[in-house]
């Protein structure tokens, strides 16, 4: 079993950064893949980035491509979501999830929601506003 704890959410203002950090105990980090999602208000959860078990691989979604860096630590059971040129669309509560197997959809580039991810944190709400 895993447990996955997220902070680092925040207000910040448009053009801003803030970086994420997802915290993993129980389980072995490093045989998960590392998926983060966000859901903003009266909107469906859609993944944002994800990072293979060795961080060989990362992905995504189009929106945060050139903004946001996906990374992990495995020696400190950490992973992280460095978010750059932040905007008023990128607010949404954050969660970090974790799989053996990295979805098929994020590997053909479709939307995923995360319905199947195994383990999931509480989330951090991350919010950009001036």
């Amino acid at each position: 079993q895993v447990q996955l704890v997220e902070s680092g959410g925040g207000l910040v203002q448009p053009g801003g950064s803030l970086r994420l950090t997802c915290v993993a105990s129980g389980g072995t980090f490093s045989d998960h893949c590392l998926v983060w999602f966000r859901q903003a208000p009266e909107k469906e959860r859609e993944f944002v980035a994800a990072i293979s078990w060795g961080a060989e691989t990362t992905y995504y979604r189009d929106s945060v491509k050139g903004r946001f860096t996906v990374s992990r630590d495995n020696a400190k059971n950490t992973a992280y979501l460095q978010m750059d040129s932040l905007t008023p669309g990128d607010t949404a509560v954050y969660y970090c999830a974790a799989d053996k197997g990295l979805p098929a959809a994020i590997l053909s580039g479709l939307e995923y929601s995360g319905s199947d991810m195994d383990y999931w944190g509480k989330g951090t709400l991350v919010t950009v506003s001036s």
